[in-house]
């Protein structure tokens, strides 16, 4: 339970982050205050050329230096200067249609800037200790542990093998000779297998220790539309099929239906980021309890009734 509250609460700094980013971006496009629009003084505007006007406020040209990078073609600029100001009309024009329709607490809104500016600013701090500090290195012991532990989190949801698949033209050269080389335990044989896939075959998958699942491995053949997979794999350990282009040839080695069991080296890798993910976590609320009890030992902050 405390694991999940803390990816909540790590989850919810990240959303607050990528908001404060969206309101930033829409804020410096309006080229104005939320609530306040700047207004046309004539004293300090004179000396400025405007470039757009929506009602009473006014986009100028010198807000626009450095909108676009050095190096940029003149029409290439051009068309995202007109972009640029399209959109802020628009934004205007929403912006002032809310200020006329709705009663909006300004307060308010500026304490969600506020509380997503700290938000940002901690997140960055976090990101950059957990850049510092993780420690990425997982031993083989703990992500077995964690597969025992958590069994009910690995169920399959389809069908995985380990196998051959081999799709190959009808017109290719001796493929009389593809069985006996799926086969064939010999490492010369082997091999020639390989080599012929590499000149011959439209797509192939060599059984090695990788699992793979089912329908991925068949994509794009008659195999893909058998209509009940499970009882096809416990049914045909080896399977020839045609169609008007290719040969396809499949030797299943091991398989493991959906609903049961995954194997721990199919997810693996799942299961080493999820201990990274939650070492993260466990950094993050340690970064943030080390500078608060740091900050009490040393009187920084007060709380007042």
């Amino acid at each position: 339970m405390i694991l999940k509250r803390r990816n909540i609460f790590y989850q919810s700094l990240h959303v607050k982050c990528s908001t404060f980013f969206v309101l930033t971006l829409v804020w410096l496009c309006s080229g104005c205050d939320f609530i306040k629009f700047k207004k046309s003084a004539a004293s300090e505007t004179s000396n400025r050329k405007a470039v757009a006007r929506v009602n009473d406020v006014f986009l100028y040209q010198d807000e626009l230096v450095g909108f676009v990078p050095k190096g940029t073609s003149a029409e290439d600029s051009t068309s995202r200067v007109q972009a640029y100001v399209n959109s802020w009309v628009r934004k205007q024009l929403l912006i002032q249609e809310a200020a006329r329709k709705i009663n909006i607490d300004e307060a308010d809104i500026e304490r969600k800037i506020l509380d997503y500016r700290y938000s940002i600013i901690a997140y960055e701090y976090q990101t950059e200790h957990i850049k510092q500090n993780l420690d990425t290195l997982i031993a083989t012991g703990e992500i077995e542990a964690y597969y025992k532990e958590n069994t009910d989190n690995f169920v399959l949801k389809q069908n995985i093998v380990q196998a051959t698949f081999i799709k190959v033209p009808k017109n290719a050269p001796r493929t009389s000779k593809i069985k006996d080389l799926i086969f064939s335990g010999r490492e010369k044989d082997k091999k020639e297998l390989k080599s012929y896939c590499l000149s011959f075959s439209a797509a192939y998958h060599i059984a090695d220790s990788v699992w793979m699942v089912f329908d991925d491995l068949v994509r794009n053949s008659p195999l893909a539309e058998i209509p009940n997979k499970i009882q096809f794999l416990k049914g045909n350990p080896y399977y020839e099929t045609a169609d008007e282009q290719f040969l396809y040839f499949l030797k299943v080695d091991q398989y493991r239906i959906s609903d049961n069991l995954s194997p721990l080296e199919f997810v693996k890798d799942d299961i080493r980021n999820i201990i990274l993910n939650k070492r993260k976590v466990e950094l993050a609320h340690r970064l943030e309890e080390e500078v608060y009890q740091e900050a009490m030992e040393n009187k920084q902050f007060e709380i007042y009734n």
